[in-house]
């Protein structure tokens, strides 16, 4: 299997989960999707992880975003982790978890790295938009718990990104002013598109207020 690139249409499946069977594009509707793998059932940092997640139900439903997780373990096994992980982390596990047993989601995935564990998937994000193309992958170590603050920077990013014609600067959090992209020259068409006027730093970096704020 060809590694999965920017733009790619994610690959669809079905498969156990802990909610039962799920078709992933038929579930995934027209919503957004975070797609992230786990090494194991069990493993500490990623009981922390799903905590996280858990604990920002309303920040991804008011982004359109559902998350799924993905683990190699069976359902069963993924039932009783649920109950650890609400019981550490203070919460309630509210979203799916891939019950991967066959590793078919993570052949169609690449998530199985040999060089990393011949068995055990690595720890992958994949944002998924609602044409199911993949808008963003990013692979971390299985000793480094993910930034999810990042990741909800990055969503907002993709987001106002893809309905308007900017692009976001280095540390670019939502409010921050935001970058015309090049392309954009005529005066009409600026003065059309950003009424708060910009700061041309150089013909080519041009930075004005956030458009939806």
């Amino acid at each position: 299997m060809a590694t999965l690139r920017l733009g790619d249409t994610a690959p669809d499946f079905t498969q156990d989960s802990s909610i039962g069977t799920i078709s992933f594009h038929e579930w995934l509707g027209d919503s957004w999707a975070i797609l992230f793998s786990h090494p194991a059932d069990y493993t500490p940092v990623c009981t922390t992880e799903l905590g996280a997640t858990a604990k920002l139900a309303s920040e991804f439903k008011k982004r359109n975003i559902k998350p799924i997780a993905l683990s190699v373990d069976p359902v069963d096994s993924h039932k009783g982790w649920i109950s650890d992980i609400n019981e550490t982390q203070n919460t309630e596990v509210n979203f799916p978890i891939i019950a991967d047993a066959d590793r078919k989601v993570s052949e169609l995935y690449d998530l199985i790295h040999p060089n990393a564990s011949t068995t055990a998937t690595v720890r992958s994000v994949f944002i998924i938009d609602p044409k199911k193309k993949i808008r963003l992958t990013l692979t971390y170590p299985a000793s480094t718990g993910r930034n999810f603050n990042e990741i909800l920077r990055v969503i907002d990013s993709l987001q106002l990104t893809e309905y308007h014609s900017v692009a976001t600067p280095a540390n670019w959090q939502d409010g921050d002013d935001v970058v015309i992209v090049p392309s954009i020259t005529d005066p009409e068409v600026l003065k059309q598109k950003f009424p708060k006027g910009y700061k041309a730093v150089k013909p080519y970096l041009r930075l004005t207020p956030q458009p939806n704020k």
